[in-house]
């Protein structure tokens, strides 16, 4: 009898012995599943050929990696191609949805049906036509639509047709569109000028005719390196326009600012966007989308660092780590929540 009992008791410690492994399994299966909620899930960022977006980008790809998601290079492409590819799943996020200025891109490819857009990832951005302050002080320049004078154009002319060159944006670009609807709504098509292309190149010659002395006409944003270059007040000033007008599905949006100049422009939110459906099946990235937020003067200050000649793949990596060490208690607050979502 005794040897009856002792066996089934040893049968029984086997089963619970067993029974706990087991347990201790799933546990560390599930604590491994928690640390790394994105793990074997790819992703596919995209942004468009500005240099200075890499940044964001690198950042939320960091947070993802942390994650456990397994994500591709970055493509580049234009954001209309952008928004349509992210519609179809066949991108996943952009870090630089500009709202209001992208609306159009965002609604036209199925709005909050088909795409992902949750918190702020940088609030505040300005976005606006400048001249160098020597000439607005000159000839007392303070608005755009003082250009319809044929004399006060004739001032920015840099290629000799007597109209003022205006250096604009990147043809698939919202604020091209913007600027094309403005030239009609303030009557300055006969007087000005606007050399859309690559912005990069376009402003590289900005800045040589600056540094020449000549007048200079141009649109820009923040955050960007270029205002801590041309600095607005002390090197350039901030152009104001007759009234707010803007094209399409923006055409009753008020662009005067808290401060009441209006620029032409509205204030913007940059946010990350991401296809609707994967960010359904992945809570954690979602949950990271709508968490992360970075301060535009950070941004400013990273591209100020590019635009000095750190603008590597290496370089942007190494600024992304810093920023991370700096605000490590805000990071891992990014990806606590983020685990917490799933």
């Amino acid at each position: 009898m005794e040897k009856y009992m002792l066996k089934k008791t040893n049968k029984w410690l086997v089963g619970l012995a067993l029974f706990a492994v087991v347990c201790l399994m799933s546990v560390t299966s599930m604590a491994a599943e928690f640390a790394a909620p994105g793990n074997g899930v790819k992703v596919t960022p995209i942004k468009s050929s500005l240099a200075e977006e890499t940044f964001q980008a690198e950042l939320v790809i960091r947070a993802l990696r942390d994650l456990g998601y397994d994500v591709n290079p970055i493509q580049e492409v234009d954001y209309a191609v952008g928004y349509i590819a992210l519609a179809s799943g066949n991108a996943t996020f952009l870090a630089n949805n500009w709202s209001p200025l992208h609306n159009e891109y965002f609604e036209k490819a199925g709005g909050t049906s088909k795409l992902y857009r949750q918190g702020m990832f940088a609030e505040g951005a300005v976005q606006g036509y400048l001249i160098d302050k020597k000439t607005a002080d000159k000839y007392h320049i303070t608005n755009l639509a003082q250009l319809r004078d044929p004399q006060i154009a004739k001032l920015f002319d840099s290629s000799g047709n007597g109209k003022a060159d205006l250096a604009g944006c990147d043809p698939g670009w919202g604020c091209a569109k913007v600027i094309e609807h403005q030239l009609d709504a303030y009557d300055l098509r006969n007087t000005v000028t606007n050399n859309s292309g690559n912005y990069a190149a376009i402003i590289a010659d900005t800045m040589a005719r600056y540094k020449q002395g000549k007048p200079i006409l141009y649109t820009t944003w923040t955050p960007y390196w270029l205002s801590a270059v041309l600095v607005p007040g002390r090197d350039v000033v901030w152009l104001e326009v007759p009234f707010s007008a803007q094209p399409d599905e923006s055409k009753d949006v008020d662009t005067a600012l808290p401060n009441g100049k209006n620029y032409g422009f509205a204030l913007n939110h940059i946010q990350i966007v991401a296809n609707l459906t994967w960010a359904k099946a992945n809570p954690a990235a979602a949950k990271l989308f709508a968490v992360m937020k970075l301060p535009l003067s950070d941004i400013s200050a990273q591209n100020a660092a590019m635009a000095k000649g750190q603008n590597k793949p290496t370089d942007i990596n190494r600024h992304v780590s810093g920023w991370i060490k700096a605000h490590q208690a805000t990071y891992d607050e990014w990806l606590k929540q983020a685990r917490a979502a799933t």
